[in-house]
Formats: C-alpha cells, sequence, structure tokens
C-alpha cells in the first residue's frame, strides 16, 4: 500500500475530461446533499472522446491519483470515455498497489443495471462520443446481466463542442441532434429506449427529446447514478464513514479558472469558485 495516501476521511471525487461530469454532480448532490465532494475537470486535455485507449487510461490514473492524494477515498469516473477505457484498469491494477482500500467507481454500471427493467423492445439506442461507441462498454455491461438486449450505438462527434460553446438552443443544434438520432434509428427502427452515453447530453435534452418519437424512452445517466452510489455506500459502510459530510462541492481544473466558471454555469446554473491544478 502506497503511505503517501492518508487513511482520513476525505470528500468524494468526481472526475471528467471536461464540463460533463457536472450534470452526474448535480444529480449527486441533489440526492446526498450532505457529503462533501471534490470535482476535477481536465480541460486542458478534453476532450477524450476521439483519444486512444492507452491516453485515457493515463490522463485518468493521473486525475485519479490527485483526487487520492488530497484526501479522497472514492472516486467516481462522471466521464462515459473514462469509464469505457479507464476504469477496468484502474479496478483491477492500479488499486490492489495504490491503496486496496480506496475504490473507484464508473457511469457506465448504473445504467447497464436498470436499462433491462425500461426496454420491453429489448433494443436500446446508444447515443455516445466516437471512443464510447468504439470501446462497446455499453454493450458489454448490457450483455452481462441482459442477455436478450441488442444495443446499437451511433457516434455524435458534434454535440460536445456545440454545447460547450453555449449553442445548445441554436437552430444549428437542432441540425445535427436531429441528424444522428434519425440516423440512430434508421440503423434499428425496433429502438424504445435511447441511452444518452455521454454526461454533456442532457444539457441537449429539450431538442433531444423534440426529435425523438414519443414512444422512446431517453435515459440520462445523473438520476442513475446518484442512486447507485447512494445504494452503494449503504452498503459500504465501512467506506460510508471515510466520506466526509459538510456539504461542501470544491472545483478544480487543469484549464483557465475562469474559463471553467463560465462554462460551468451551463450546467450548474450557479456562480462557483475553481481553483486551478496540474496533472503529471
Amino acid at each position: 500500500m502506497n503511505s503517501k495516501y492518508s487513511q482520513k476521511a476525505g470528500a468524494i471525487g468526481i472526475f471528467d475530461s471536461g464540463y460533463g461530469g457536472l450534470t452526474i454532480l448535480h444529480s449527486i448532490r441533489k440526492l446526498l446533499p450532505q457529503y462533501d465532494y471534490l470535482y476535477l475537470g481536465d480541460n486542458a486535455r478534453a476532450p477524450y472522446g476521439s483519444r486512444s485507449f492507452d491516453v485515457v487510461y493515463q490522463f485518468t490514473r493521473q486525475a485519479v491519483l490527485k483526487l487520492f492524494e488530497m484526501g479522497c477515498q472514492l472516486v467516481i469516473l462522471g466521464c462515459n470515455t473514462a469509464s469505457a477505457k479507464a476504469l477496468r484498469t484502474l479496478q483491477q491494477s492500479d488499486l490492489p498497489t495504490i491503496d486496496p482500500r480506496r475504490r473507484v467507481l464508473g457511469v457506465i454500471r448504473p445504467t447497464a443495471e436498470i436499462i433491462g427493467n425500461i426496454t420491453t423492445s429489448r433494443h436500446v439506442g446508444l447515443l455516445a462520443t466516437e471512443g464510447t461507441v468504439r470501446s462497446q462498454s455499453y454493450t458489454m455491461e448490457i450483455e452481462k446481466l441482459w442477455s436478450d438486449i441488442q444495443v446499437t450505438g451511433m457516434a455524435c462527434p458534434l454535440w460536445v463542442p456545440i454545447i460547450e460553446n453555449n449553442e445548445a438552443d441554436s437552430l444549428g443544434a437542432d441540425y445535427f441532434v436531429e441528424k444522428r438520432i434519425n440516423a440512430l434509428l434508421a440503423a434499428d427502427p425496433e429502438i424504445d429506449t435511447l441511452i444518452l452515453g455521454c454526461t454533456h447530453y442532457p444539457i441537449l435534452m429539450p431538442k433531444i427529446r423534440a426529435h425523438t418519437p414519443d414512444y422512446i424512452t431517453i435515459i440520462a445517466q445523473g438520476d442513475y447514478v446518484a442512486r447507485s452510489l447512494a445504494d452503494y455506500l449503504q452498503r459500504h459502510q465501512e467506506m460510508n464513514e471515510l466520506c466526509t459530510r459538510g456539504g461542501t462541492t470544491r472545483y478544480l481544473t487543469t484549464e483557465n479558472p475562469e474559463k471553467f466558471k463560465e462554462s460551468a454555469r451551463i450546467f450548474l446554473k450557479e456562480d462557483i469558485n475553481v481553483e486551478r491544478i496540474k496533472l503529471e
């Protein structure tokens, strides 16, 4: 076990390559407001969506180790790409040597766990980044739990830039949202449930809903991740006791703090204080 990491209770860490994890943080804070949170966005190196498995793993590992250094005993990867490309290696290869008592959890498993209770046609659509779609992580996780469900993925490479450039309400956003949803439903017309497999995408929910047939259920991850975390802490009291409760949230970024504050308003609808850090 690495002695440089404190065994004292600390905040729950939430990591994302950029801003999308703020939608996960928002849902978690709404359900579990009593805990302390430490949010880290690697905005200087975002987006992760098109990067290789190895690069995403290295970047995510650096972020997780930074959050461990800052006292987090539990870290949530509030990023689908990091969950798809780095989580398994972190859990299986890194944690046993770093500190086997610490935990890193992702956002894909909670969605996979509930999807079989929602779809009736057993045909599920996935809208996500190129990296998440190509990783087949959703397909594999869902298949473990619901072997009768067919998953069809569609990469939406322009959706994140649209959101981060504050164009989510524009007519241009309508065009790109409708185009990808139509392509997905053409690939599998039997889809009755749609997973938003990127934490940015709930910002586009009004347009996604407008261009999706009413009979299709749309799954945004935040609430399911929050409920899964609450359940996890209930079942693992030893970890629950290592999570401090002061109702506070700190925000860290590898980019310009003012830029982060400005963009965070799109996701949180509030003003926040942000600190800049380096990852290495």
